[in-house]
């Protein structure tokens, strides 16, 4: 283990972050958020990306095993890194041009929200306060190519307005925080909240929906609470 770090601390390699990075993989595999090929998961500090490696079981991943991407875009530690490090390059330069605090993303295929993006349907509710004062609403974007730039493309507006989760049209949802572990936590409730509003207007029938002056109310609460985000 000593090696380990010593080969680290040469490369200018983060121990933390690695750590980290393998926290919310473990968590989110516990969960059956994410497995050997669905999902990825990535921090960002001193302009490297720590990001998880392709083909790979997320609960059985190493600190030898996690992709290091440095500022030139080229690996210098681990195994090969999914293709999806475009989309993650890509969330993180369009949130930091647009002054959002972010150092973590996840983007996974949580069965309810891959549901509403496969049926291009953002996540929303009238009825809901947690949804409405943390998240406004989880837009679904057009489809876009995975492993390319186009995946994102379509998203940039909402990531730019400080929206900390999208639905990728038929590919899932990708989620930004301040680090790897707030992304995930995005992720969890925002996967419970979408089961609630599928449950409530699409088994049940329908929803109550709250008065005009609290949705208006709940709207700037939840400006408040995005703004939280802003560097």
């Amino acid at each position: 283990m000593g090696e380990l770090k010593e080969k680290m601390e040469k490369l200018g390699i983060s121990e933390e972050s690695i750590n980290e990075v393998l926290f919310v993989a473990k968590r989110m595999d516990d969960k059956g958020l994410v497995n050997s090929f669905a999902g990825n998961i990535s921090t960002k500090k001193d302009g490297k990306i720590y990001i998880t490696p392709t083909g790979q079981n997320k609960a059985l991943l190493t600190a030898e095993k996690v992709a290091v991407i440095d500022e030139n875009g080229d690996r210098i530690w681990g195994m090969k890194e999914t293709s999806e490090i475009i989309m993650h390059t890509m969330a993180y330069d369009i949130c930091e041009k647009n002054g959002w605090n972010v150092g973590g993303v996840v983007h996974c295929h949580s069965n309810v929200m891959t549901a509403f993006s496969m049926a291009g349907m953002d996540v929303e509710t009238e009825a809901f306060p947690e949804m409405l004062g943390n998240f406004h609403k989880i837009p679904c974007v057009p489809y876009g190519a995975p492993g390319t730039k186009y995946i994102l493309t379509m998203a940039e507006p909402y990531l730019a307005e400080g929206y900390r989760i999208v639905l990728l049209g038929n590919h899932g949802c990708l989620a930004v925080g301040k680090t790897v572990e707030d992304a995930m936590n995005i992720v969890e409730a925002c996967e419970a909240l979408a089961t609630q509003i599928l449950i409530t207007n699409f088994i049940l029938k329908g929803e109550k929906p709250l008065a005009k002056e609290e949705l208006a109310r709940f709207y700037e609460i939840f400006k408040e609470n995005r703004d939280k985000c802003r560097k």
